[in-house]
């Protein structure tokens, strides 16, 4: 009888598939994607294709760190939102609150479409407890794309296990303004590099059924100023050969669904209300298939600070016109029902964007993903086999810039005693969009030699001074020291913001930008005043941007550059500096020799170095710069 039940179950089971496969053509997955892309698009009302646009906050609909129902429910109102983020919970609280919140809106929504899960990932996962990879200009300074595509594999693989299936990376802008806070995100200076760094970085992701999300579209990378958000003024020969480059590139070789549009403009043009870019170019010449995404509150800025459009619903014509698709953290989409009610928008504009969406879903496989979403948490999040990987880009972005009379790898069979020193010796600097700025979450220099060499010798340690303040009252202290070892090494340079959660003296990273390029605070003084005591100096810019140092080049003979690291970033200075690892990074970046040479790259026109070539002096004016 068990079995009579058991198989006139099954057989029900059967025939309820075969039913939807039949009379709903978006549920068949052996079906080509077009033909369920217009099945579904076809049995949705307004409102359901609207909330396809629009974007959920974690933070919304939880409370007491879990998901509320009610919440969800009175927010959405029944239809499938498009998006979801929950970028500031840790991980196991991610996953949680995902598989639930695909849970419902798979199962207890009318139509059942999937939601994308969403995060940022620039160098790991943002959520706690992930691997802390080396930042995207360390990466760019490895030249290496198969690093490339390891690093967001392993990243694809954490976010999987947090239910995550959209990631808000990787960033492909071509920087070229030392100013901007947002250097650090990037993987330099040159287009080609960029490009294919990119390329592998996106098909890490979706080898890995994770969507990577290109970004920030538009010229972007060298803002009026170096000040973010600011408008980038160029020709669009410029245009088209350095800063969309990038994406032209990955667009057409790694075909992601994702595009960010950018907050700024360009040709005196909002990039998120462009017509240009988001449809001439990307999707009539370069044939981008996906959807385009907004940057965070980017159409809503087209009414208050671009003022372009005189309401949301102004905003929300011209950037969806214009080919923007999503909408994050803002609610001028929410007025698109009204219009297209009165007559002030065509339908035919949101039908073209869902579709987008719908295509992207089906296409990454959300309809047939399974629920609930990765069970191997723990043997995925922070695997050793990703901290190895994390420990290997940081060995390799390594750059010795000078290293006069051979002054490093250290003689450890010489010495008796080093002096660790610097604001940065003894503090992780992981960069912007990461969840920790927490020594216990990483390894600094400090930390490193001790553990590699104290039992051999004499480590003597000062902090010497911070990053930001004058405060010079540690120097006494530095400079003793350095008095009682036998070589010193000085760690200087920047930090950045936790994304979301740590903002407090920050001196990179996105919105931290510098009018200046010399060492903030006393860095460059203290570097002077360890040098003035005639012992051998090894200076290390631990930062996420290159900076100004002149005074540096010309008088300390050991200069190392480590961009923010990861996690593993003492470990592997440390092991440069003994000797162990050789320092293999190559500059992605130019350091300019002042702000006043700014802009300042490698590839000049012949006629842009300068004609008279007799520079001048504190004391002697010149030619060129006097």
């Amino acid at each position: 009888m068990k079995k009579l039940i058991f198989l006139s179950l099954m057989a029900i089971c059967f025939c309820v598939r075969l039913y939807a496969q039949t009379n709903f053509k978006y549920k068949n997955a052996s079906l080509p994607v077009e033909v369920r892309v217009q099945d579904l698009l076809s049995r949705m009302t307004l409102e359901e294709k609207i909330a396809q646009m629009r974007h959920i906050h974690a933070y919304s609909i939880m409370e007491n760190g879990k998901l509320n129902e009610e919440k969800l429910e009175k927010m959405i109102g029944g239809q499938n939102y498009g998006f979801i983020e929950g970028i500031t919970l840790p991980g196991k609280e991610c996953l949680t609150l995902m598989n639930e919140v695909q849970k419902y809106m798979r199962e207890k929504t009318r139509l059942g479409i999937p939601v994308f899960t969403l995060t940022e990932s620039l160098h790991g996962s943002v959520h706690d407890g992930s691997t802390i990879f080396p930042q995207a200009i360390a990466l760019g300074s490895t030249f290496n794309p198969i690093l490339a595509y390891e690093m967001t594999s392993a990243i694809a693989k954490e976010l999987s296990a947090q239910g995550i299936t959209q990631s808000l990376t990787p960033v492909i802008d071509v920087c070229r303004d030392l100013r901007w806070g947002r250097v650090e995100e990037c993987f330099g200076e040159d287009p080609f590099l960029v490009s294919r760094m990119g390329v592998s970085q996106v098909r890490g992701y979706l080898d890995n059924q994770v969507s990577p999300m290109i970004k920030h579209f538009g010229a972007h990378g060298t803002p009026q100023g170096g000040l973010n958000l600011a408008s980038v003024s160029c020709g669009q020969r410029e245009l088209l050969s350095i800063y969309l480059k990038t994406f032209e590139t990955v667009v057409k070789e790694a075909k992601p669904w994702a595009v960010m549009s950018s907050y700024n403009s360009w040709n005196n043009e909002p990039n998120s209300s462009s017509h240009y870019l988001m449809t001439e170019l990307l999707r009539d010449r370069w044939d981008f298939q996906g959807y385009v995404y907004s940057d965070w509150g980017a159409i809503g800025m087209l009414n208050y600070f671009h003022k372009t459009a005189q309401n949301s619903a102004e905003a929300a014509i011209q950037a969806l016109t214009a080919g923007l698709d999503a909408e994050a953290s803002d609610n001028s989409y929410a007025e698109l029902q009204q219009l297209v009610e009165n007559g002030m928008l065509d339908v035919k504009y949101i039908d073209q964007a869902v579709a987008r969406i719908l295509t992207a879903k089906f296409n990454m496989g959300l309809f047939e993903y399974p629920l609930p979403m990765e069970k191997n948490y723990d043997k995925v999040v922070h695997a050793p086999a990703h901290v190895s990987l994390a420990r290997k880009i940081a060995e390799e972005s390594i750059v010795l810039l000078q290293n006069e009379n051979n002054i490093l790898p250290l003689q450890m069979n010489k010495l008796k005693s080093i002096a660790v020193i610097g604001p940065n010796a003894d503090q992780v600097q992981f960069g912007d969009y990461t969840w920790s700025r927490d020594n216990k979450d990483g390894v600094t220099l400090l930390e490193a030699l001790k553990e590699r060499v104290s039992n051999q010798l004499t480590l003597n340690y000062a902090k010497g001074c911070d990053l930001v303040t004058d405060d010079c009252s540690g120097f006494k202290e530095a400079v003793d020291v350095a008095k009682k070892s036998d070589v010193c090494i000085v760690v200087v340079g920047s930090a950045s913001a936790s994304l979301a959660r740590d903002y407090s003296n920050a001196t990179c990273g996105e919105g931290f930008d510098l009018s200046d390029l010399t060492l903030t605070g006393v860095q460059e003084d203290l570097v002077e005043a360890i040098h003035a005591t005639g012992k051998p100096v090894i200076v290390v810019l631990l930062s996420g941007k290159p900076f100004a140092m002149s005074w540096i080049k010309e008088n300390i003979p050991g200069i190392v550059v480590q961009w923010y690291p990861g996690e593993q970033g003492g470990l592997a200075l440390a092991d440069m500096l003994l000797g162990k690892v050789n320092p293999s990074g190559k500059l992605n970046y130019s350091f300019p020799q002042s702000v006043g040479h700014l802009p300042c790259y490698y590839n000049y026109l012949p006629t842009d170095k300068g004609f008279y070539r007799s520079p001048g002096s504190k004391n002697k004016p010149g030619k060129d710069y006097v």
